[in-house]
């Protein structure tokens, strides 16, 4: 039991190091934990583990097929609105960029110098 953990620090360790600049391909951690279905009024509840990256009062989307648990995900919470209503006239010590602000002097282009990733 004891050399499966060292294997499986190995393996975080290895993954760390290939994956850590690239965070898009490391894969996703699981965790399995076990829990008892119970009797909550007229439903049915699972008791889930602290430690979990879910909240109280989340609102989940349940995946159950044939009559068994398959999966549960969070509903997508919709995005918040920007009200303008709240910050309507509280920068009134801003003035509008005059024209003659605008104007940007034209530079060259840069050429990207190769010689140095020959090296």
């Amino acid at each position: 039991m004891a050399e499966d953990n060292k294997v499986g620090e190995e393996r975080k360790k290895f993954n760390m190091r290939v994956f850590g600049s690239a965070p898009w391909l490391k894969g996703i951690e699981k965790q399995r934990h076990r829990t008892k279905v119970f009797k909550s009024g007229n439903s049915l509840a699972v008791r889930i583990p602290s430690g979990t990256k879910l909240s109280a009062g989340m609102e989940m989307d349940l995946l159950v097929e044939d009559g068994q648990f398959l999966s549960y995900d969070p509903v997508e919470q919709p995005k918040r609105m920007f009200n303008i209503a709240k910050v309507a006239g509280s920068a009134i010590s801003l003035k509008p960029i005059r024209p003659e602000d605008r104007i940007f002097e034209d530079s060259p282009l840069r050429s990207r110098d190769t010689s140095k990733d020959e090296q």
